[in-house]
């Protein structure tokens, strides 16, 4: 690696805030998994615990990778774009992490590893999400998108929305009976992806699309909860669905993707203001065609 490629350097090879806090907050969970091992704090089985957050955070940093897209559009942050990569190679790396943790569980018996990932659908699913990241991740750089050429590169990476839904699914799979996290995580993957539907259509960037996205993705999230409790633990559809409205008990998965939703519209709505006051005093007017274009690639 030579200096102009360190992580936190811009293409000009000069420092980037952006690229410099994202780095190093992207270690933080690790080292925070690290230190909870250390101190026993992840008793009474240290080594799962530790495979379950590094699979979490894996989940966590597609999520955020995936929304670099939208947040771009919609807050007309182009430097964004920048830390997408580096996102993407953190789920790499806590998806790789979060399988070493599990042969180190399995007590470095590969053979044994091998045949559990063959007989146990859940580490399918779960390997071939594994294998789907790293060939992204072999992908990633400059001189693979140069080789590949840029079309069938981009092809080749939409994988990761399925690769999205098998680690989801994976991630459910192995939460058994509590599922509030997979669920969450599941409705922040409808939002992205129903942006993406809007994106498609032309509609990104109406409030009403938008607050419609937000409202579907919450009744979406509550109906994909009472599913999944109907067809694995053979609880009532329709009992699971009405504890969305129990405002006695906290706030189900569905509330807080509507928050987020909501939250995606206030952006929306917010921005003429806000983008005014931190570009509209540096950017003569007759430079604005140029960067209407820009934020439509």
């Amino acid at each position: 690696m030579t200096i102009k490629t360190l992580p936190w350097l811009d293409r000009t090879g000069r420092l980037s805030w952006l690229k410099l806090v994202t780095f190093v907050l992207l270690f933080v969970p690790g080292l925070w998994i690290a230190l909870q091992l250390d101190l026993g704090w992840l008793q009474p089985k240290p080594v799962t615990e530790a495979i379950h957050q590094s699979g979490t955070w894996a989940v966590r940093f597609l999520l955020i990778s995936l929304a670099i897209t939208p947040l771009r559009r919609l807050a007309q942050w182009n430097k964004l774009i920048a830390i997408r990569r580096m996102l993407g190679l953190a789920v790499l790396a806590y998806a790789a992490l979060h399988f070493t943790l599990y042969i180190v569980d399995q007590n470095y018996d590969l053979v044994h590893v091998a045949t559990e990932i063959v007989l146990r659908f859940y580490l399918t699913i779960g390997f071939v999400a594994l294998v789907g990241f790293m060939i992204l991740g072999a992908t990633s750089t400059d001189g693979m998108i140069r080789r590949i050429g840029a079309k069938r590169w981009n092809r080749l990476h939409q994988i990761v929305y399925l690769l999205g839904v098998l680690g989801l699914l994976h991630f459910f799979l192995q939460a058994k009976l509590n599922i509030t996290q997979p669920v969450l995580m599941a409705g922040l993957f409808l939002l992205l992806m129903g942006y993406r539907l809007l994106q498609k259509r032309g509609w990104a960037d109406h409030v009403v699309a938008l607050l419609a996205l937000a409202v579907g993705a919450a009744f979406g999230t509550a109906v994909l909860e009472a599913a999944w409790y109907q067809i694995v633990n053979n609880r009532p559809f329709n009992l699971v669905l009405s504890a969305n409205l129990d405002f006695d008990s906290p706030l189900r998965s569905s509330w807080w993707i509507l928050a987020v939703g909501l939250v995606v519209v206030l952006v929306r709505v917010t921005r003429p203001l806000w983008v005014k006051y931190t570009s509209g005093a540096k950017q003569p007017s007759r430079r604005e065609p140029r960067a209407t274009v820009a934020r439509s690639i």
